[in-house]
């Protein structure tokens, strides 16, 4: 059954950003600008980010892991690069008190450049390069993730080359998952990342690790799964990473740090639950910790996590402008199909994930007998879905569509597929829009083709 798009409502807990409203005249406007002055300006397709909204959010889940590990020692926070990273958003993260988590050289280099110091960025990854270990080492950077039992001596060798101490964490699998797709649950044995407990792997890594030269065994890391709606798996997934800890420590080593990942999710439409807030997240993560104290006699450790969609999912909308409408005769009855300017280009999680979002008509108030619609975009692809289901009022060609929580995975998984111009990101804020990434032209894709 197709649902319609939610109002605006200026709460987190919704699927528009806070500074998200309607006008008088029924239009869409981000923090007093209106859709159709973006439109105009900067073209369709282009994602649209709230600042103060990605801004209050970041500063929501600092001031929560701050509050609750008070009594410990300490928590925090890196935002998850891999979600939607830029010089802008690095600069506002960082200026917020969070920290900087990266998977690439190009993240690092990236948040570097927007003048993010080393010790305040963290490297992930399962297939590191040497160039990426080396440029983690060379800039001072938080910690290394070692993700496999071969990445211990590659680390250690560009370690004593450079004549540095390596600060690594182990990526621990804990058998602990949640989440979505079975693409986004990250802590199952049968996956490329981490090295597992229950085999042993894990503690394995631990004991090479603190008998290597070069490298300093600072923590324990745990990620299980993206789009996580519940705090439940968190606190076993907890308790399973500092039951590690403390073997490590009754054989001797030490482990001051314990890093607990990310993976907390949105609402994408009506139908979905409120996540709960990030002092849900945090209070229970201290639980585990406070309990582990307890039970061990063992100094706590300071906690970090990695929220990533949580922080700018929200905060960011697309906005396209329709093109071909047709109606199709369904199995199920009639369903209009909507086609857009843009695509699985520059959102691939429909097609990717199957995953779910919804839509509205932004530029004017949209009256009329609604009808049952699927957003698709321009793409060569049957599966190119922008919307899989959603109920619209009568529409035109020329009509400009809004599809919120776009902020993470959107821009960062984008394509030139059919040799699309990937969208530019324009930021609001107070009344006032500019690109923090500006549009693709095809020059741009040109320049590349050497011929």
């Amino acid at each position: 059954m197709a649902t319609r798009a939610p109002e605006p409502t200026g709460r987190p807990d919704g699927v528009w950003s806070v500074n998200t409203a309607r006008t008088d005249s029924g239009e869409l406007a981000v923090a007093g600008v209106p859709v159709t002055r973006i439109a105009q300006e900067f073209g369709t397709p282009t994602y649209i980010l709230d600042e103060d909204d990605m801004r209050g959010r970041a500063r929501a889940w600092k001031t929560a892991m701050e509050a609750a590990f008070a009594p410990l020692a300490g928590a925090d926070v890196y935002y998850a690069g891999k979600a939607f990273l830029s010089k802008a958003v690095a600069r506002w993260m960082t200026e917020e008190g969070l920290n900087i988590d990266s998977a690439s050289e190009g993240e690092m280099r990236t948040a570097l450049a927007a003048g993010v110091p080393g010790d305040r960025i963290g490297l992930h990854g399962n297939n590191k390069s040497d160039a990426e270990i080396a440029l983690a080492l060379e800039c001072g950077a938080a910690h290394v993730v070692v993700d496999s039992l071969p990445e211990i001596e590659q680390v250690a060798r560009i370690a004593r080359a450079a004549g540095v101490l390596a600060p690594v964490y182990v990526r621990l699998t804990t058998g602990i998952h949640a989440g979505g797709h079975d693409f986004i649950q990250t802590a199952h044995e049968d996956q490329k990342f981490g090295l597992s407990v229950t085999t042993g792997a894990a503690q394995e890594a631990i004991a090479r690790i603190a008998a290597t030269d070069g490298l300093e065994l600072l923590g324990l890391h745990s990620h299980i799964g993206s789009q996580i709606l519940s705090t439940d798996g968190f606190a076993q997934a907890a308790k399973a990473v500092l039951d590690v800890r403390a073997w490590a420590n009754s054989e001797g080593i030490d482990i001051a740090e314990v890093d607990l990942g990310g993976g907390y999710g949105v609402r994408y439409t009506a139908a979905d639950a409120a996540p709960p807030a990030p002092e849900a997240f945090a209070r229970v993560l201290a639980e585990a910790v406070t309990a582990h104290v307890a039970e061990t006699g063992l100094r706590p450790p300071r906690v970090s996590i990695e929220p990533g969609r949580s922080i700018v999912a929200p905060a960011m909308m697309t906005l396209y402008t329709v093109g071909t409408i047709k109606d199709v005769a369904t199995d199920s009855g009639p369903r209009r199909y909507v086609s857009v300017d843009g695509g699985m280009s520059d959102n691939l999680r429909p097609a990717l994930y199957g995953a779910q979002y919804t839509a509205t008509v932004a530029g004017r108030l949209a009256e009329g007998e609604e009808a049952r619609c699927r957003v698709v975009g321009k793409h060569c692809e049957s599966g190119d879905i922008v919307v899989h289901d959603v109920a619209l009022a009568p529409l035109y060609a020329g009509d400009l569509l809004a599809v919120p929580v776009t902020g993470a995975y959107g821009r960062s998984m984008g394509s030139n597929y059919n040799m699309l111009a990937r969208p530019g990101v324009v930021s609001v804020r107070d009344g006032h829009c500019r690109f923090i990434l500006r549009r693709e032209t095809i020059e741009d894709q040109l320049a590349l083709d050497v011929g």
